[in-house]
């Protein structure tokens, strides 16, 4: 399995990191951040606008429904890119979790439908799979009544990514009295449907914000169902979440070599005893344990992203080991970052707590890295 990436992956990389660092500046996601915190709705329009006029949003939807057809190693460059910048929006759950989800669970018609407007319009939309007591599709407990031709939902969603800013969502549901994988669906529902509550998450990460979904008689019309409820779509739902998961993990690690640049340039400038920080040999170990753990999440991400655009029997299991280690490289890099800024890293003027704020939610979402550990000694039968 090769891990060298094409020419064109890397001339993809550096056109999306100079778009970025052009319209994605700290002090604009400063801005956002300060806006949000005293409570002011705020949402990074003039990044948005760019990013369609780009086609990002498009990057992973099939040519046939517009999009520019990219598979996953295009995304998780994309996503590393947005982590390295703190990008705010919806762009990251469109791609990498509603795209998913439609890609792998959806008709080819559907796909034309729901993805063609994210492709040519800027449509956006989120995945709403997990519950409080949920965590894979086959425990979920939202219930998809048949009505007529389509279906009710009745349930709640905790934590959806974006969910207040987001077009549509695809909300897994099931059949009611069925269990495990049998009568599992999954369902593309409007935020402003009738019946749709979003409730917004006073959030940790100001520079995104989440929601939870409550589903009360929501109708849905069956050409709105991604397949037919079961054991298939299930499965699909499962490995749209690994893309999603992949693709935060990856976000993180762009996030973590922010704060590991922006640390080491402050080590740089900072003087004690007449010299830099950065010449005391205890600063140096610090530096060399961060650099050791990023490429390792980097590297576990890059691999978990070619098993799954390769459909690779170890997606599952390479996917939970790049969560944990985007988990550990995220705890030991905050910590480390902060730590060096010495007294300024725990102030609010000081940007550190921007990005900790940003590596601390993504290592919440989608499942921490003790959750995947436990997965990967599942997966591995210990």
């Amino acid at each position: 399995m090769e891990l060298e990436f094409t020419t064109d992956q890397d001339e993809l990389r550096d056109g999306i990191r100079a778009v970025l660092e052009r319209e994605c500046t700290p002090a604009s996601v400063r801005e956002l951040v300060e806006q949000r915190a005293r409570g002011v709705e705020a949402a990074p329009e003039s990044l948005w606008r760019h990013m369609v006029e780009l086609g990002w949003p498009g990057l992973t939807v099939p040519e046939a429904a517009g999009g520019i057809g990219l598979g996953t190693v295009e995304l998780i460059v994309l996503a590393e890119e947005l982590g390295r910048v703190i990008a705010p929006g919806p762009l990251l759950p469109t791609v990498s979790q509603f795209v998913a989800a439609v890609v792998e669970a959806g008709d080819p018609d559907q796909q034309v439908r729901l993805l063609e407007p994210v492709a040519t319009e800027g449509a956006t939309g989120s995945l709403a799979v997990f519950e409080r007591d949920a965590d894979d599709p086959g425990q979920v407990t939202t219930t998809a009544t048949p009505a007529g031709d389509g279906w009710v939902l009745d349930g709640e969603k905790p934590w959806v990514l974006e969910a207040p800013a987001v077009d549509r969502l695809v909300v897994v549901a099931r059949i009611p009295d069925t269990t495990g994988d049998e009568g599992v669906g999954a369902f593309v529902v409007s935020t402003d449907a009738p019946g749709v509550t979003i409730t917004p998450i006073a959030d940790f990460d100001l520079t995104r914000s989440a929601g939870t979904v409550s589903l009360q008689g929501v109708t849905v019309a069956a050409a709105d169902g991604l397949g037919e409820p079961g054991p298939d779509v299930a499965a699909a739902m499962r490995r749209a979440i690994e893309t999603a998961t992949a693709a935060l993990a990856v976000e993180t690690v762009g996030v973590v070599q922010t704060i590991f640049d922006v640390s080491l340039d402050y080590a740089k400038e900072r003087e004690q005893f007449g010299v830099p920080i950065g010449s005391f040999q205890a600063i140096k170990h610090k530096f060399a344990d961060m650099a050791v753990m990023i490429e390792r999440a980097r590297a576990m991400g890059y691999f978990a992203a070619l098993t799954i655009a390769e459909d690779d029997e170890r997606r599952s299991l390479a996917t939970s080991m790049a969560k944990a280690a985007a988990g550990d490289a995220e705890r030991l890099v905050a910590k480390e970052g902060i730590q060096i800024h010495g007294g300024i890293g725990y102030t609010w003027e000081h940007n550190m707590h921007i990005y900790v704020r940003r590596a601390k939610a993504n290592a919440a979402m989608f499942g921490t890295a003790a959750v995947h550990r436990g997965r990967v000694a599942d997966l591995l039968a210990w």
